[in-house]
């Protein structure tokens, strides 16, 4: 059984809700070892919103009629190529012949499935979850002793389904530890979003300077520097981007970028190339 756990989350009868499910199913599933939700004090379940991604498959998975062990064995190999520590809203769980597919971006998982079966956006059951947000922030704030650790794991819980909540566990956060990179960063990510490139751009700097060989946080500064217009500083966060991931390709393709608007037409031309070679095929 799960520890006991501070971290407030759905309830069982929310969960039912949103996916349409009976409480002694979702009950049920989590015997079952489909799922593995935080416990409270009293032992009660609290549900993260990976969960409800993961509970929502295998209602899709239940609904083919597939077998409760092949269930576990592919919601587990889902569970496992799901993007860990980071929003899940811009993921799309489909198939391709006899696997199931999750995408995000431009990146494509196989965890291992026998059906064709799933076919949903996780924005979409965000949209169902996001009304629960800000009651759950407000039960987070009503705990003793809530951690830089714990707020941190909630704000990337609840990006997939309201980014205002999300950015207010960040600052809880930076609160109690300032130069909590993760954080910073995430905030930055969201303020950035949200047109706020001033603020962005002082999160990142702040993520930068707490984890100096983190090659996303000097490459988000050198993005946000770029939209304000600060050429000369945006080529010195891309380079020292590439100074710590040699193999960051949009890092290359921004700088050819700036230095096309410089008139350096040798180094866009140069680091055209580099970007060319790591990214093709």
């Amino acid at each position: 059984m799960t520890p006991a756990s501070k971290l407030p989350g759905y309830s069982t009868g929310e969960v039912a809700r949103m996916l349409g499910l009976s409480e002694s199913r979702v009950r049920r599933w989590v015997s079952s070892g489909f799922v593995d939700p935080r416990r409270g004090a009293k032992g009660e379940m609290s549900f993260s919103f990976q969960d409800l991604v993961v509970l929502k498959a295998a209602k899709g998975l239940s609904e083919a009629d597939i077998s409760t062990r092949r269930v576990r064995r592919a919601l587990e190999a889902l569970r496992q190529e799901l993007p860990a520590g980071r929003s899940l809203a811009t993921v799309r769980i489909g198939a391709e012949g006899d696997h199931v597919v999750v995408r995000e971006g431009d990146e494509i998982w196989e965890p291992e499935s026998g059906q064709r079966l799933l076919d949903f956006e996780v924005a979409e059951l965000a949209e169902r979850a996001a009304p629960l947000a800000p009651a759950t922030l407000a039960r987070a704030g009503a705990i003793e002793g809530m951690t830089a650790e714990d707020w941190f794991e909630l704000g990337c819980d609840l990006e997939a389904t309201a980014a205002a909540e999300a950015m207010e566990a960040y600052r809880k956060v930076l609160a109690l530890a300032p130069d909590h990179a993760d954080a910073n960063l995430n905030l930055g990510r969201l303020l950035h979003e949200a047109g706020a490139i001033e603020d962005a751009e002082r999160h990142y700097r702040a993520a930068s300077e707490a984890s100096p060989s983190d090659a996303t946080a000097a490459f988000n500064l050198g993005v946000a520097l770029q939209d304000l217009g600060r050429q000369a500083d945006a080529v010195e966060a891309y380079t020292r981007a590439i100074a710590s991931d040699p193999g960051y390709a949009d890092a290359y393709f921004n700088l050819a970028d700036l230095y096309e608007q410089l008139g350096k037409e040798a180094m866009a031309i140069q680091n055209l190339k580099i970007y060319r070679t790591l990214t093709r095929g």
